[in-house]
């Protein structure tokens, strides 16, 4: 069984207004799969207030409630309870556990997991890939195209690494299918969409859309044509409100798309199960043994 994980930050589900961007005409590729091979989850997780991406994602990716073990939604870097949660267990370590080959596709710039080690601030996927260390892409990786930019294009980076090339989003899809041929397990983090829903701008937001939705038609393709699943998620909403400057309490959409999709999506009606479904998939339908 291949994965591949696309988790999205800052997208919940609402419907259509003109402040809405998640739409058939911005992003078809997205809205239908959303329509057709999605279901709404909870990101609120029984806590009161906005959800944050810090406890969101830490949820998603241990199957822990991690809003509730720490009595509030944490947002930005995980505070260190939080890491502290994220290192004792989480999705790559089990699958780690069971013989599988994970990676985590988003270069970073460094050049090695031990320099990414070193930074103060870490995001709670940074936390993770950290505990299974040969899941890190380098820059390295990147100018080989066996890692993915976080703005997909490389747009961002151009400053400081000129000599790194712009590329398509449909070339960065093309590199993503590279990554997931040689691993049972990929995850690509996308958090531009969180970013631009802050901004509170709409054209900003659509066009950031428009961006991911290039990326992922041309994936969509190669992973049907691949037996690869897909699975997309987001932490808590955000872009689909561009008027408001926080995130949302919308719920947010679990895509599972490909051989495993049916079995995903009728495991899954929160970010807590998210962790434990994936596990089960590769278990072979039993419930996982979080060990």
């Amino acid at each position: 069984m291949k994965t591949v994980f696309i988790f999205i930050d800052g997208v919940g589900l609402s419907g259509p207004s003109a402040d809405n961007p998640l739409n058939t005409e911005v992003c078809p590729a997205l809205y239908r799969l959303i329509e057709r091979h999605s279901k709404p989850i909870d990101a609120n997780l029984g806590i009161e207030g906005a959800p944050q991406s810090a406890t969101g994602q830490a949820t998603m990716f241990t199957g822990v409630n991690c809003a509730a073990a720490m009595g509030r939604h944490c947002e930005g870097f995980p505070p260190q309870a939080l890491r502290k949660i994220v290192e004792g267990d989480n999705l790559f370590l089990q699958l780690k556990r069971r013989g599988r080959k994970v990676r985590f596709a988003d270069a970073y710039l460094v050049d090695s997991a031990a320099d990414l080690a070193e930074r103060r601030f870490k995001s709670v996927t940074t936390v993770m890939a950290l505990t299974v260390p040969e899941s890190v892409s380098t820059v390295s990786d990147l100018v080989a195209g066996e890692a993915v930019m976080q703005d997909l294009t490389r747009e961002t980076i151009q400053d400081r690494y000129p000599d790194v090339p712009i590329v398509s989003p449909q070339r960065a899809a093309e590199h993503l299918f590279r990554i997931a041929r040689e691993n049972d397990f990929t995850l690509y983090e996308f958090f531009q969409t969180d970013v631009s829903g802050h901004s509170m701008d709409y054209a900003r937001a659509c066009a950031v859309l428009r961006v991911f939705d290039s990326f992922l038609a041309a994936f969509v393709r190669y992973a049907e044509a691949a037996g690869i699943t897909l699975v997309i998620t987001s932490d808590h909403g955000n872009i689909e409100s561009v008027s408001t400057r926080g995130h949302t309490r919308n719920p947010v959409p679990f895509i599972a798309f490909g051989p495993g999709e049916s079995f995903l999506r009728g495991r899954v009606s929160s970010l807590v199960d998210v962790t434990p479904a994936i596990l089960s998939a590769y278990d072979g339908g039993r419930p996982p043994e979080m060990v």
